[in-house]
C-alpha cells in the first residue's frame, strides 16, 4: 500500500459537460459551447469520480481548454490541483501529446514512497494510449479507469521493458524513435553527457529508461568511456537525485578494508577500529550506490554482496540487509545499485574468478558504452568540451597568467581520426599534455601527435585501426602514421639523422631527409 497517490490526468469534455450540469444556463452554454456542444451529463464525470472514491496527495490537470474554464473546473474538482496548460495540433495527434506530458513528467519529483496514477478514461483515445505506454515504461505508474461511477486499475497484458524492449530495441517503432531522437544535453539527468552520434543517442536512451526502475544497472565497457559518469547520470534521472550518492571503486581497496568500506564496522572489530563507522551501505539509504570496477572484487566479498544484494521476498527490489563488521545484528536500508566493470564477466564467471549468480543479480539491465572510435564525430565535440575544461582548471591554477589554448582546424582532424584505445581519458590526457608543452595559443596536430606518441603504455599497431568512412583518405592518415614514427626515431636518435634512419629501416638518411622535408617537418628538426 503506497503511502500516496498523485494522480496525473488530462481534463476531458465528459468532465466539462459534467461541471456544466450544475451550473446556470448562461454558464452552462459557454462551457458546452467548449467542450463538443453537448447536453450536460449526470454525474460528476470521469476525473471527479476518481477523485471523490481515492485520496490523492496531489493532481495533476493537463488542459487543452481556455483558461477561464480549466480555472473553473480546478474550482469544481477540489483538492491540490496543479494546471498544465497546453495547445495541441489536435486532440489526436501523438506527437503533440507526448511532448506536452514529458517534460512535466520529467521535472515532477513524487514525494517519497508515493505511487504514481495516471487515469485513461478523460480526453481521447489517443491521450489515453500515451498514458498507457508512459506508465508502462518511462514513468512507471498505476493505471485508473472510470465507468458507470465505478473505479477500476485497468490491467495491461505485458510490460515495455520486459516483454517488448528487447524487440523494439533491434527494431525501434515511431514511438521509441522519437524518445531517441532528443541528444544527451536535451535528457534530464544526462546534461553532462557530450555527444550527438546515433551510438550515444541509443545508449543515453538506454540509460534513460533504465534510470526508472528501482533494479540494479551493470554497465559495461573499455576503459575511460564515461562508466562514472553514466552511473552519476543514472542516479541524476531517477526519483532518487534528491537522495544520498555514492561511489566506491573496489579495486583500490584491499577486500578486508573494502568490506569496513561497504558495511561499516563497530568500535574493537579490529585494530584500528576506535570507534563505530557507517558504511557506505547505509550512508546511502534512500538514494544510489556506485560499484565500480566491481570485476575486481574478491569471490569472498563476492559472496557478501550476493548476500545483501538478494531482498527478502516481502520487501522491495532495493531493500539491503546486512551487517557491520564486527556487529551481532542486522541493519537495513533502501539502495538502488549501479555496478561497472571493462573485465568480460561472462568469461571470468567460466573461470570460476566471478559469482555467475552475483553476475546475475547485478545485471537486471546492462548498458554497454560504446568505445570513442564507434562515435564519429562525437570525437571532435568532447575535444573541445575537454579543451575547455582544462582550460578553466589551469585558469583556476594559474590566474591571468595563463592563456587560454584552442584546437586547430587540422587538430580537429588529427583527434577525429585516432582509434583512442584509452577513450576519452587518453583523449584528456593527450590534451592536457600538449597544452603544457605548445606555447602557442592554438594547438596544431603535430602538437596533439607528439603527445599521444609519449603515452605511456600504449600499442602502436592500435592506432592503424581508425574509423573509416565519412571524409577518411588513406594517404593523408598514413603520412600521419609517418610524421608520428619520425618524431620517436629523431628523439631516440638524439636528433641524429642517420640513426634515426637506421632505427626506421631506411636505407641512408638521404631517404628520411627526404621524407622530412615532404611532410614539413623540417622546421622541427633544424
Amino acid at each position: 500500500m503506497p503511502d500516496s497517490r498523485v494522480l496525473v490526468s488530462w481534463i476531458g469534455n465528459t468532465d466539462l459537460r459534467a461541471m456544466a450540469a450544475g451550473m446556470s444556463p448562461t454558464k452552462a452554454k459557454v462551457v458546452l459551447d467548449i467542450a463538443g456542444d453537448k447536453p450536460p451529463v449526470t454525474g460528476p464525470g470521469p476525473l471527479k469520480t476518481l477523485v471523490d472514491k481515492l485520496a490523492f496527495e496531489s493532481i495533476h490537470l493537463f488542459s487543452d481548454f481556455p483558461e477561464a474554464i480549466t480555472r473553473q473546473y480546478k474550482q469544481f474538482l477540489g483538492g491540490k490541483v496543479t494546471l498544465h496548460a497546453t495547445k495541441l495540433k489536435n486532440p489526436a495527434d501523438y506527437p503533440s501529446i507526448l511532448n506536452a506530458v514529458r517534460p512535466v513528467l520529467e521535472t515532477l519529483k513524487l514525494p517519497e514512497h508515493a505511487e504514481l496514477c495516471f487515469h485513461l478514461s478523460p480526453g481521447t483515445p489517443a491521450m489515453a494510449a500515451i498514458w498507457i505506454l508512459l506508465g508502462k515504461s518511462l514513468f512507471p505508474a498505476t493505471l485508473y479507469q472510470t465507468y458507470n461511477g465505478q473505479v477500476s486499475i485497468a490491467e495491461i497484458p505485458f510490460d515495455i521493458t520486459v516483454d517488448l524492449l528487447p524487440a523494439v530495441l533491434k527494431a525501434p517503432d515511431r514511438f521509441w524513435q522519437h524518445l531517441l531522437a532528443a541528444g544527451p544535453q536535451e535528457v534530464m539527468g544526462f546534461e553532462s553527457i557530450v555527444g550527438q552520434s546515433e551510438a550515444i543517442r541509443a545508449v543515453v536512451g538506454r540509460a534513460r529508461r533504465a534510470a526508472i526502475h528501482d533494479v540494479p544497472v551493470l554497465i559495461l565497457g573499455e576503459s575511460g568511456t564515461g562508466k562514472e559518469m553514466f552511473a552519476e547520470a543514472i542516479h541524476r534521472a531517477s526519483h532518487r537525485r534528491d537522495k544520498p550518492y555514492h561511489m566506491i571503486n573496489c579495486a583500490a581497496l584491499p577486500s578486508n578494508l573494502l568490506e569496513s568500506e561497504l558495511f561499516g564496522h563497530v568500535k574493537g572489530a579490529f585494530t584500528d577500529a576506535s570507534k563505530d563507522r557507517k558504511g557506505l551501505f547505509e550512508l546511502a539509504d534512500g538514494g544510489t550506490l556506485f560499484l565500480d570496477e566491481i570485476g575486481e572484487c574478491h569471490l569472498e566479498l563476492q559472496a557478501k554482496l550476493l548476500r545483501v544484494l538478494q531482498p527478502p521476498h516481502d520487501q522491495g527490489p532495493c531493500h539491503r540487509v546486512f551487517r557491520k563488521v564486527g556487529a551481532d545484528k542486522d541493519i537495513s536500508a533502501d539502495v538502488r545499485i549501479v555496478a561497472a566493470t571493462n573485465r568480460d564477466l561472462a568469461r571470468r564467471t567460466q573461470s570460476g574468478e566471478f559469482r555467475e549468480d552475483l553476475l546475475y543479480r547485478l545485471s537486471a539491465i546492462t548498458i554497454k558504452l560504446p568505445p570513442l572510435r564507434q562515435r564519429g564525430a562525437d570525437i571532435e565535440l568532447l575535444a573541445d568540451a575537454l579543451q575547455a575544461s582544462i582550460n578553466c582548471q589551469f585558469q583556476q591554477q594559474h590566474g591571468d597568467t595563463y592563456q587560454h589554448k584552442i584546437l586547430s582546424a587540422d587538430a580537429k582532424k588529427f583527434v577525429s581520426r585516432q582509434p583512442w584505445p584509452g577513450n576519452v581519458r587518453q583523449l584528456r590526457n593527450t590534451l592536457v599534455q600538449a597544452t603544457v608543452m605548445s606555447s602557442a595559443a592554438e594547438l596544431q596536430a603535430s602538437d596533439l601527435a607528439a603527445a599521444i606518441a609519449d603515452f605511456p603504455g600504449l600499442d602502436p599497431a592500435t592506432s592503424l585501426d581508425p574509423p573509416l568512412g565519412d571524409d577518411f583518405e588513406i594517404d593523408e592518415y598514413l603520412d600521419q602514421v609517418r610524421k608520428r614514427f619520425i618524431r620517436r626515431a629523431m628523439r631516440e636518435a638524439d636528433g641524429k639523422v642517420t640513426r634515426a634512419a637506421k632505427l626506421l629501416g631506411m636505407p641512408n638518411y638521404q631517404t628520411l631527409s627526404q621524407q622530412v622535408e615532404r611532410l614539413g617537418l623540417k622546421s622541427e628538426f633544424d
